[in-house]
């Protein structure tokens, strides 16, 4: 396609994209209540304050709690906008990945496509699966924080700050789930080896536990280990299926070619001998004599 077309095409896509982004970012707005309470509710439960005296009574001498605060005229709207916002770009993510497949694919070929395709059907569970799993420790973390709060003191917490806490850990645990994805997409397009793999187990143990431990805003080990020992299972995972692909690999090679496949060219020059040169060749069999007409003669 020509330029034009090309940058035409990106337009649409990129219209399309935007368009269902603001559909659902106006559809959740008239439920952003409902999104706050599913992000804050595990925290709450966990560390929240008692709505009333008779429940602050029942509380447990010492321990202590947080209350949910908004400051500001304008923050309640600028929340709510926020957090409607980023519920559309969540929720409405299927249709603007498609748009950005639609616009990339044609520019691959059949095996980029195939890794494309394992890419995606792979990477997103695991981002799932790691926010899914942030979302389940937050409670723990919430009660590690909160017990730094000095004796008698009362603990306001921002609504805005505890979102934006919430979406960091969804976020770094997603996103450190894709490590082993990252390391067996290296493998399969022959960049890293699984014996190479297997030689960094210290260091890359070290360095999962040195992440974890500045990733997850609590200071308990607990909290560093619940990040820590799934990414250290899934990095021995993608080991073990990079040694048995770098196996399969030399296996095949060493069977040869398939019968659909052509098999490869030798190119090694050979050596032809002396080249007669031009002054010695001898006349051409059809050259019957050597008389000239007209001052050329039949070669000519």
């Amino acid at each position: 396609m020509p330029l034009a077309d090309h940058l035409r095409e990106l337009r649409n896509r990129l219209a399309k994209a935007m368009l269902a982004i603001v559909v659902v970012t106006v559809v959740a707005a008239f439920y952003y209540n409902d999104i706050i309470n599913f992000f804050t509710k595990p925290v709450l439960d966990s560390v929240g304050c008692p709505s009333t005296f008779a429940e602050l009574a029942k509380m447990p001498k010492g321990q202590q709690c947080a209350q949910i605060t908004i400051n500001g005229l304008l923050a309640p709207f600028t929340l709510a906008l926020k957090v409607s916002l980023m519920a559309g770009v969540a929720i409405a993510s299927p249709v603007w990945l498609y748009q950005l497949w639609a616009f990339v694919a044609p520019g691959l070929h059949r095996h980029e496509k195939k890794y494309a395709y394992a890419f995606v059907g792979t990477g997103v569970p695991l981002f799932f699966a790691g926010g899914l799993f942030a979302y389940k420790v937050l409670p723990t973390t919430a009660k590690v924080l909160i017990g730094f709060t000095p004796k008698d003191v009362n603990n306001l917490l921002p609504l805005d700050d505890l979102l934006d806490l919430v979406t960091r850990m969804v976020l770094v645990f997603g996103l450190s789930f894709e490590l082993p994805l990252l390391l067996v997409m290296l493998n399969l397009t022959g960049i890293l080896t699984g014996r190479r793999m297997l030689g960094w187990w210290r260091a890359m143990i070290m360095g999962i536990t040195v992440f974890a431990a500045i990733a997850t805003p609590s200071t308990d080990p607990l909290t560093m280990l619940a990040l820590a020992v799934p990414i250290w299972v899934l990095y021995f995972g993608a080991v073990v299926f990079s040694l048995v692909n770098d196996r399969r690999k030399r296996l095949r090679e060493a069977e040869g070619p398939a019968d659909d496949e052509a098999s490869d060219l030798d190119l090694t020059p050979e050596d032809i001998g002396e080249v007669e040169s031009v002054s010695s060749r001898r006349g051409l069999p059809e050259q019957s004599s050597t008389d000239r007409v007209n001052g050329y003669d039949d070669v000519t």
